[in-house]
C-alpha cells in the first residue's frame, strides 16, 4: 500500500508577468496550474541523478571508441550540433 502525500494549502506573492508564463507553460502541457509548478519543484528538489546514474554517466563520458564530435558535455552542445546537421541540409 502507497504511502498518503500530505499537502498543505499554501500561498505566495509572485511577479504577474511569471505567473502568467506559469499558466501559459501549463495550459501548453494540459495542466493545472498547481500541478505544473509542484511537478517544476519537484525537478528542482529532486531532479540530481541518484550515484548509478552519474556512475553511467561518467562511464559513457569517459568511452573512448567514440569519436570526440560525437560526445557532448551538455544538451545545449547536443541540440546546436544537431541544429547545425539540419542548415547544411
Amino acid at each position: 500500500m502507497e504511502a498518503t502525500i500530505t499537502r498543505r494549502p499554501t500561498s505566495f506573492r509572485l511577479r504577474a508577468d511569471l505567473l502568467e508564463g506559469l499558466k501559459r507553460n501549463a495550459a501548453r502541457q494540459n495542466r493545472t496550474l498547481n500541478n505544473y509548478v509542484e511537478s517544476v519543484l519537484l525537478d528542482i528538489v529532486y531532479g540530481e541523478p541518484n550515484e548509478v546514474t552519474k556512475a553511467a554517466i561518467k562511464e559513457a563520458m569517459s568511452r573512448k571508441d567514440y569519436p570526440d564530435s560525437e560526445l557532448f558535455t551538455s544538451a545545449k552542445d547536443l541540440f546546436s550540433a544537431l541544429n547545425a546537421e539540419i542548415d547544411e541540409e
